[in-house]
């Protein structure tokens, strides 16, 4: 099913509202006008009701009623839609003036007002021919002098009236319809071309594809509105093209080092299989076959933990500990380690902090891996701990060949290795490059983070953890 356009739909409401508008006022306007035209020809009844019955009253009898007939319809004259009738109480007709054949067929009502009740706009009654005819009428009495009383009827056709606002509001329908029309058309153009900028981005990004992932959106002139919008794509496609580019990095590197071992693997076993070999030789290639297992194991399982850890909904099961009594654990399981390459290891300070024990221990364990790999014979690592300034730094220093300056912050990449001619010979294998990023990442996850320093006498790397209430 195809989406409807927001420009026809914007339009569409445009004009809806405006149509409406027409509507109320345009009925407004009407009622006015016909309630205006009604008030005024009552009135003209009302009026001319109450001077016939005056000069009715002053008259002494029938007879002169008829001599001053001239003057009574006078109060009539001039308004071709007025007409009037006097009938005396034996229901004869003394005066009749304009009845169109319509009022002559009429019944009329035999309710009447009371020569001495007030002729006012409530006393008129609507009353409808049989052709249809709308008429307002009023019927009243009149007391001669001689004590006789007469009848008297004024009343208006009001076709004209009717015919009038018909046409009206017939106009009225018209200039709604064709204002509608004109507010859609209009409104169609004005939101086309509003929407325009809208179209320009929608180009822009198409320019974005996984072969061209540099592209941005460049629209100019675009409403300030739109600017937040165009900023928030640009900040999402660089995130897209540094996510795309180290998983880009991310999936070489892996491939590079899963193929040194696999390689490792192949080149033993084939070699091996060359020519019959004793059973001691068949060991040693088991045994160097189990090493390059072991740490392509280690490698798939960093891997697979710097892949959950990045997941939003990664758990941590924060607990209050005493760092240093940590420390003293994580020494005491390299102390073999430590021993077997010469190395002394150190603890000092202490100080308390709310962390995932589990991370913690293993951030300090790979930074302590990484230090007894890089220290020479006969040195010491050092394992501090200490509150500053509102936050725990935990820092791992070893001695030995410094860092270049410029790659103290390369080392938490993924799959990099310092300078081999750093390595100390007892502990130079079983690196997978991957323990630095994992620190990192680890301390990611606290809202903290890790550098590294190097001086001459060599190189320390800190943890800086917040403080959690």
């Amino acid at each position: 099913m195809r989406s409807r356009s927001l420009t026809q739909t914007l339009a569409l409401a445009f004009a809806g509202t405006t149509l409406a508008v027409f509507a109320l006022v345009g009925s407004y306007v009407y009622m006015a006008l016909a309630h205006e035209v009604s008030t005024q020809d009552d009135q003209d009844i009302v009026l001319a009701a109450r001077h016939m019955r005056r000069l009715t009253q002053e008259l002494a009898n029938v007879s002169e009623l008829t001599q001053h007939q001239e003057r009574l319809e006078s109060q009539v004259l001039g308004n071709g839609a007025l007409s009037a009738e006097v009938i005396d109480s034996s229901g004869r007709v003394l005066l009749q003036h304009n009845l169109s054949n319509a009022a002559l067929g009429m019944a009329w009502p035999a309710a009447k007002l009371d020569a001495s009740e007030q002729i006012t706009a409530a006393s008129i009654a609507a009353l409808t021919a049989s052709d249809g005819t709308p008429f307002r009428r009023v019927a009243t009495e009149a007391q001669l002098a001689d004590g006789s009383t007469v009848k008297i009827v004024v009343m208006r056709n009001v076709a004209d009236r009717w015919l009038l606002l018909r046409k009206y509001r017939d106009r009225l329908f018209l200039a709604s319809g064709a204002g509608a029309l004109l507010a859609f058309l209009m409104s169609y153009l004005l939101v086309r071309q509003s929407l325009r900028p809208l179209r320009d981005i929608a180009l822009s990004a198409a320019d974005f594809t996984t072969e061209n992932l540099s592209a941005r959106i460049a629209v100019r002139k675009v409403p300030r509105e739109l600017e937040t919008l165009i900023a928030s794509l640009n900040g999402m496609f660089s995130g897209f093209e540094h996510g795309f580019n180290r998983l880009s990095r991310f999936t070489a590197d892996l491939a590079h080092d899963m193929r040194t071992p696999l390689a490792n693997l192949r080149g033993s076993t084939e070699v091996a299989l060359a020519r019959p070999r004793s059973s001691e030789e068949y060991q040693t290639l088991l045994a160097s076959n189990l090493e390059e297992c072991d740490r392509l194991s280690r490698m798939i399982e960093n891997v697979l933990f710097l892949a959950r850890a990045e997941h939003p909904h990664f758990s941590r099961h924060l607990l209050e500990f005493d760092v240093d009594e940590e420390l003293f654990k994580i020494a005491d399981y390299f102390e073999g380690i430590a021993e077997d390459a010469g190395i002394r290891i150190r603890v000092t300070g202490h100080a308390r902090l709310k962390a995932d024990i589990e991370l913690f221990r293993r951030a300090v364990s790979n930074l302590l891996a990484n230090a007894v790999r890089f220290t020479p014979r006969n040195a010491e690592i050092m394992l501090s701990v200490a509150e500053r300034d509102g936050a725990v730094r935990v820092e791992v220093a070893n001695e030995g060949v410094p860092l270049d300056a410029n790659l103290l912050e390369r080392v938490f990449d993924r799959f990099y290795r310092a300078d081999p001619s750093r390595t100390s010979g007892a502990s130079a294998s079983g690196s997978t490059g991957l323990g630095l990023a994992i620190v990192r990442t680890i301390m990611e996850l606290h809202g903290g983070k890790v550098h590294a320093e190097s001086e001459p006498q060599g190189t320390r790397f800190v943890l800086t953890f917040p403080l959690v209430k």
